[in-house]
């Protein structure tokens, strides 16, 4: 055998004794991303007079299938610093709740409950309608639920406009005022109010545009949310990051559809946090 031949046997004998090292070809475990999911809530009663009042039966429940599917509810905010910081990390199976509006069935319906489960909630409201509208909260309701330590209180601008519609009628200059005026007095009105930082908004009517994002950003907004329903992920734009619209139809085999689960878990009795 020629020494060449020697050294090709060699390295094909140790070739062999490598593959058969335990472990030597198992796959290195990599680090799976949660499964990030935003709700999106805007009105509760005992019972539903249209579509998009969820009855607390049907809350009760969607918070028993979180938990009988091992998801964890956290702050928004969290979800914020896992998608600017790399190192950051969450629960393998996350959700976060949100309401839009200011309605003040959050203050008679959705705070004992949060109360009872520590739950925190992200509440973004319009600030034209608080104290105003009959249907709305008032500033000193907002209080109370600041001061829960559940609450944080963000913009829905000032009185939640149709931005399209503001496109078509208002020249371009004007409308980009029109935009400003909506971010920056609802922020300085809540601040004003409640205290607090302001620097996250939810979309009206879940509109947004590039023109939008980049509006929002100069005006000092870090983080705006959608309605596009799908999870959000580590690479989900930070001004339009997705929810999904929950409504009195999700009940138990649509919500569960809605987490990618099985409504055929056994669901907990209500009570304790997800």
């Amino acid at each position: 055998m020629t020494a060449n031949n020697k050294v090709l046997a060699l390295r094909i004998l140790l070739m062999l004794a490598c593959a058969w090292l335990p472990g030597a070809n198992a796959a290195q475990p990599s680090q799976a991303e949660p499964r990030v999911i935003i709700l999106v809530y805007h009105r509760f009663a005992v019972k539903a007079e249209d579509s998009m009042t969820v009855r607390i039966e049907t809350f009760e429940a969607q918070l028993g299938l979180l938990r009988a599917h091992g998801y964890r509810i956290v702050p928004l905010r969290d979800v914020l610093k896992w998608r600017q910081d790399p190192a950051a990390t969450l629960p393998p199976k996350t959700a976060v709740l949100t309401a839009d509006d200011g309605h003040r069935s959050v203050f008679d319906v959705l705070l004992p409950i949060a109360m009872r489960d520590r739950l925190p909630v992200t509440l973004f409201v319009y600030p034209s309608a608080i104290s105003n509208a009959s249907y709305a909260l008032t500033w000193g309701q907002l209080r109370t639920l600041k001061q829960s330590g559940l609450f944080d209180i963000q913009s829905h601008t000032y009185w939640h406009p149709n931005f399209n519609h503001e496109r078509q009628r208002l020249a371009p200059t004007d409308y980009r005022q029109f935009v400003h005026r909506q971010l920056e007095q609802s922020r300085a009105r809540i601040e004003a109010e409640v205290g607090g930082h302001v620097d996250m908004l939810a979309w009206p009517f879940g509109i947004y545009d590039d023109q939008l994002l980049a509006l929002a950003a100069g005006d000092g907004y870090v983080a705006g949310f959608t309605l596009d329903a799908r999870p959000v992920e580590r690479d989900s734009p930070l001004l339009a990051m997705p929810r999904f619209l929950i409504v009195e139809g999700h009940g138990t085999s649509a919500f569960a559809r809605l987490l990618g689960e099985s409504e055929q878990q056994t669901v907990p009795a209500s009570g304790g946090r997800p």
